[in-house]
């Protein structure tokens, strides 16, 4: 589970699938009302707490993004509103903390980092053969981005896909909005061919 503040009332979580398994649930349930799921909400909110100093008191809106192989991308924000505590009140308060509204979405995006440009060469040349839209890839904060469409991938290979990326790279949770803000789009289409064209 890693976790980021994107600004003083906003925060990013992304949970990988391993994440889930360890705690016995399923993709589906995260947009169901079982306790599993609020105990993980709770694991969330208490390091979230604990590494960023992100207070999660009062209705909190929760946007779940689903990413193909990767995991899922949970991004909180507080809203505003004044709250005066007293510690009595707390566990009176933990029940009403998370006041939540939750929207989920399902995103066909690849995204995989890339620290060092000989890896991610080396993966493009891997990869080559088993993609015939070669994705889009961005440089930010000194590190690679590839983001390929899985729509119209097979199964098998797009689990091969998937393979092969893992090997050289990490699973990224950040977006693609993020990515075309604040980074560079290094080449725009068929990013896997180019590379491979280019470095021989």
């Amino acid at each position: 589970m890693k976790m980021e503040r994107l600004s003083q009332d906003k925060i990013r979580i992304f949970l990988t699938f391993d994440d889930l398994t360890e705690r016995g649930i399923q993709k589906d349930d995260m947009w169901r009302e079982i306790p599993k799921v609020h105990e993980l909400f709770s694991d969330m909110m208490d390091q979230a707490y604990t590494e960023l100093g992100f207070d999660p008191s009062g209705p909190l809106a929760v946007e779940v993004l689903a990413l193909p192989a990767q995991g899922m991308v949970v991004i909180v924000t507080r809203s505003k509103m004044d709250f005066h505590h007293s510690s009595d009140s707390y566990d009176e308060e933990v029940e009403e903390m998370y006041e939540l509204e939750v929207t989920l979405e399902q995103s066909d995006q690849i995204s995989y980092v890339f620290h060092d440009f000989e890896d991610l060469v080396r993966m493009a040349k891997v990869l080559q053969p088993m993609v015939t839209d070669g994705g889009i890839l961005f440089s930010y904060k000194n590190k690679w981005f590839l983001q390929l469409d899985a729509v119209d991938m097979e199964e098998s290979g797009y689990q091969a896909v998937i393979a092969v990326l893992s090997e050289y790279g990490d699973a990224a949770s950040v977006t693609r909005a993020v990515l075309e803000e604040y980074g560079k789009t290094v080449i725009a289409a068929d990013a896997v061919n180019v590379l491979c064209t280019h470095f021989k």
